[in-house]
């Protein structure tokens, strides 16, 4: 997702926070060490808590810190932040760590952190903006505590990690320095907590997702073989989601969310009575018929035409007269505004459940989007409140909810092994191709959200569908739907029941 915010409110109870090299005095509890700027330093606050889940008593322990990466010559040139769950007494060697990040690029891990599967989970209003503050932050029934330990990683320049010595934050902004920085913190976790024979998972929402593909094969070359690997809501091939002239891919992979969404704002008429029945006919036609017609180019006969934009109007409700001026081809962008045009909102592009009020009815894109704009307030309030109050974290720095600049100064070349450096969209499905081969025990769970604009389930299903895995290997993919957005977690019995499906993946990757 592009931008983030997050926090939490009050209400957990926690002990006496303590760090990792200093027993806490009056002056240092609740506060790290600061580091020198020639010395930078790791820290930690520890503190313990509990949580029911599945209704078992989970009691852990929360570390909130910093670990250091180094370059070649064993210079610090990051601190990055961290919170890490670990079950108390737990055997290291059968217990899994899973490694948990969110996208951007350039985005904290809040979004995750507090929404998902963690311990807490911030209340949100569902499909509608959420109510002022105070924000109301529970214990979450749905973490994955009964399943693995856990730990959220902040990208460099987001959250309270940062350059240190010589580098700079912008150093670390492209697709390779990204994923080379999260798999060295990933090494020094593993080393600095003796983790290194424990069961191991990557978990990484939109770009996360990249990412995790990326850290997947880099991990493998240096010895870590991992068990599994979670993409919730995921974009490895850009081509899916380049609206480029000339581009036709991405009209056809988003058509069936398109239909999903007019599906539930009841555009459909007359609606169809089987949900799952209605995608799987529109997924046949996007891919099918109408990425035929779009493959002809101008060269379409006016009889194929007129068959395809009465099917494109019986699937999206959009009418004949606007599919034939925007050329067959619809504009994300364009569909959050045209929609719902004649009821006077748009809808939402991480959330499309969600519906936001522009200045007018008359222009091509939405002003705002709603599924963003009505819960980063409550995410960023309780995240806040939560980091200081109950794990006593108050480092003197200003927490990133997103890196400003990271976004538009990405590096995105990236070396998969098949033409580097060509120019082009980036495409690390071959990372994850090539990890699964060396390591055929990996498995991946591919979670997605029938209502996402920003990473579509037609994308995610023709991108594995083109990977050119060894028949050997497809099985070790799975895909879970569910019904809600980008954000899957922000619908509660949709979070329940990827949490099901999550913990059925752990049963089956955690060899006891």
């Amino acid at each position: 997702m592009s931008r983030l915010l997050a926090s939490l409110a009050l209400s957990l109870g926690l002990v006496l926070p303590a760090f990792a090299d200093e027993a806490p005095s009056a002056k240092t509890a609740g506060a790290p060490a600061a580091a020198t700027a020639d010395k930078p330093k790791e820290d930690s606050s520890v503190t313990h808590h509990s949580v029911s889940v599945g209704g078992t008593s989970i009691k852990y322990t929360a570390t909130a810190g910093t670990l250091l990466i180094r370059d070649d010559k064993d210079e610090p040139t990051a601190s990055m932040f961290y919170v890490a769950y670990t079950q108390d007494g737990a055997d290291a060697e059968h217990r899994p760590v899973t490694f948990l990040y969110n996208g951007g690029p350039g985005s904290a891990s809040i979004w995750l952190h507090m929404g998902s599967v963690g311990p807490k989970r911030v209340i949100t209003a569902d499909a509608q903006p959420t109510a002022d503050a105070p924000y109301q932050l529970v214990d979450n029934e749905y973490s994955l505590l009964d399943k693995t330990d856990l730990v959220f990683i902040d990208a460099i320049g987001t959250g309270y990690s940062h350059a240190v010595g010589k580098a700079e934050d912008k150093d670390f902004w492209g697709v390779d320095q990204d994923g080379h920085a999260f798999s060295k913190f990933i090494e020094r976790y593993l080393s600095k907590n003796g983790r290194w024979n424990s069961p191991k998972y990557l978990m990484g929402e939109s770009y996360g997702t990249t990412r995790s593909a990326l850290l997947s094969n880099m991990l493998t070359r240096d010895g870590v073989a991992l068990n599994g690997v979670i993409l919730v809501s995921s974009i490895l091939d850009f081509a899916t989601e380049s609206f480029n002239v000339g581009n036709d891919l991405p009209f056809i992979t988003n058509l069936p969310s398109y239909a999903a969404i007019a599906y539930y704002h009841d555009k459909l008429k007359p609606k169809p009575a089987d949900f799952k029945a209605f995608i799987q006919e529109v997924r046949g036609f996007a891919f099918g018929e109408y990425a035929d017609a779009l493959m002809k180019g101008d060269k379409l006969d006016d009889a194929t035409r007129a068959d395809v934009v009465r099917k494109l109007s019986q699937y999206t409700s959009l009418s004949p007269n606007y599919l034939e001026e925007t050329r067959l081809r619809i504009n994300c962008f364009r569909f959050m505004k045209e929609l719902t045009r004649d009821e006077g909102h748009t809808v939402g592009r991480l959330d499309a459940r969600y519906t936001g009020i522009d200045f007018d009815n008359a222009g091509e894109d939405p002003d705002f989007d709603p599924a963003d704009a009505y819960i980063s307030g409550a995410f960023s309030a309780a995240f806040h409140s939560y980091v200081a109050d109950q794990l006593g974290y108050n480092p003197d720095r200003v927490y990133k909810l997103g890196a400003d600049g990271a976004g538009r100064n990405w590096d995105w070349k990236h070396r998969n092994g098949f033409n580097p450096w060509w120019p082009g969209s980036l495409d690390v499905a071959e990372d994850l191709r090539q990890a699964m081969s060396q390591n055929p025990h990996l498995k991946v769970f591919v979670a997605n959200g029938w209502y996402d604009l920003a990473t579509p389930f037609g994308g995610s299903e023709y991108t594995f569908d083109h990977m050119g895995l060894d028949p050997s290997l497809r099985g070790n993919v799975q895909f879970g739907y569910y019904e809600s957005g980008h954000m899957i977690y922000l619908h509660v019995s949709a979070l329940k029941a990827m949490k099901a499906d999550l913990a059925k993946f752990y049963d089956a990757t955690n060899p006891r």
